[in-house]
C-alpha cells in the first residue's frame, strides 16, 4: 500500500509500506516524493492510464488492473485499488492505494481461455473430418461389397494423408503443390507431370481437394489416359485473383476413348459434389477422342466447411 498527498504538486507518495517496496524492488528513499506513474512502462495501456487519471481527478474510488514494472524492469499485473480520503468538511486529504500482484492469476485465466479455444477448434476440426468421411461413405457405390470397401479405404487413406499434411503444417495454410504431389507421388508413374507457382491455400481446402485429386487420379488409372500404355497426365495450376484461390487444369492425353460411364457416371457426380458443394468452386470437363481436360476454379475465401457433398 501507499498513501499519496494530492495537496502537493504532482500528488507524490508520502507513505509506502514494506510489502510495496518488496513488490516493486525499490527502496523507500527511491519512492517517497514521487508520483506513482514511475511504475508504468512501455506496454502499459494508455487507456488504463487515462482511466486512472480521470478517477483521481474526479476524486472517486476505483479498482482496475494495470501492467506495471519493477525496478529491475520485469513486468507484473497490478490490481490497483485507490480510495480518496476526505476530512470532515469533505476536502480531499490523501489517496490510499493498495496493490495486489495478480500476474499468476492472469496467467491461469489466459491458459483457461486458450484451452477453451483449443477444445473448440479441435471439436470444429473433428466435425469437419467426420463430415468428409460421412460424404465418402454416403456417396461411394455399394453395388459390390468388396469394391465398396476398397473404395472407402482408398478415399479414407487419401483423407488421412491430407490430415497428416495439415498436422505437419500446424493446421495453417498449405502449399497447393504439396497437396497435389502427395496424391500423385503415391502413384509412382513417370507419365505424370505437375507444375505451377507457389500458391498457399486455406486449411479448409486441403482435405476436400486431396479427395478431388485422388478421385481424378483413380479415374485416370482405371478408365482414362493412365489405363493405357502411352497415356500421359499433366496437372497445371495458377493463382486466382483472390488470395488463396487457384485454377487447376487436369489434362489427360493419348489414352483410350472414354467410356460413356465416365462421361456421366458416378465419379463425375461425386467430383461435382466435392468441388461445387465442398470447395464452393466450379468444374468444367472437355472430352476429346483420347483424352480429357478438366478445369477447376476454387475461390480464395472459405470461412468453413459445409456438410461435404451435401445435396
Amino acid at each position: 500500500m501507499v498513501v499519496t498527498d494530492p495537496r502537493q504538486a504532482d500528488n507524490p507518495i508520502v507513505l509506502a509500506n514494506q510489502a510495496f517496496l518488496d513488490l516493486t524492488g525499490y527502496a523507500a528513499d527511491e519512492v517517497i516524493g514521487r508520483n506513482c506513474r514511475f511504475l508504468q512502462g512501455a506496454n502499459t495501456d494508455p487507456n488504463v492510464i487515462a482511466e486512472i487519471k480521470a478517477a483521481i481527478d474526479e476524486e472517486r474510488e476505483f479498482t482496475l488492473e494495470v501492467l506495471n514494472y519493477r525496478k529491475d524492469g520485469t513486468a507484473f499485473w497490478n490490481q490497483l485499488h485507490v480510495s480518496p480520503i476526505h476530512d470532515d468538511d469533505g476536502r480531499l486529504l490523501y489517496h490510499f492505494a493498495s496493490q495486489d500482484d495478480v500476474t499468476e492469476f492472469r496467467k491461469v485465466q489466459v491458459l483457461e481461455a486458450t484451452e477453451r479455444r483449443l477444445l473448440k477448434e479441435v471439436d470444429h476440426r473433428a466435425r469437419n473430418v467426420l463430415a468428409v468421411v460421412n460424404g465418402i461413405v454416403r456417396l461411394s457405390r455399394a453395388d459390390d461389397p468388396k469394391l465398396y470397401a476398397e473404395a472407402i479405404q482408398q478415399r479414407v487413406q487419401a483423407l488421412a494423408a491430407a490430415h497428416s499434411l495439415l498436422a505437419e503444417k500446424g493446421w495453417h495454410e498449405v502449399a497447393l503443390h504439396e497437396i497435389i504431389r502427395q496424391q500423385l507421388d503415391a502413384l509412382g508413374s513417370d507419365r505424370v507431370r505437375a507444375e505451377g507457382p507457389d500458391v498457399m491455400v486455406s486449411a479448409f481446402v486441403v482435405q476436400p481437394l486431396a479427395l478431388v485429386v485422388h478421385e481424378l487420379l483413380f479415374n485416370a488409372t482405371i478408365h482414362g489416359a493412365l489405363s493405357g500404355p502411352r497415356g500421359t497426365l499433366t496437372v497445371r495450376w495458377d493463382e486466382a485473383p483472390q488470395p488463396g484461390g487457384f485454377e487447376l487444369r487436369w489434362e489427360e492425353a493419348d489414352g483410350p476413348a472414354p467410356p460413356d460411364a465416365r462421361r456421366n457416371g458416378f465419379g463425375t457426380i461425386m467430383l461435382r459434389g466435392m468441388i461445387e458443394k465442398q470447395l464452393r468452386g466450379q468444374i468444367d470437363q472437355e472430352w476429346t477422342g483420347n483424352g480429357l481436360v478438366i478445369t477447376i476454379k476454387v475461390p480464395g475465401s472459405l470461412d468453413g466447411l459445409p456438410d461435404p457433398l451435401a445435396a
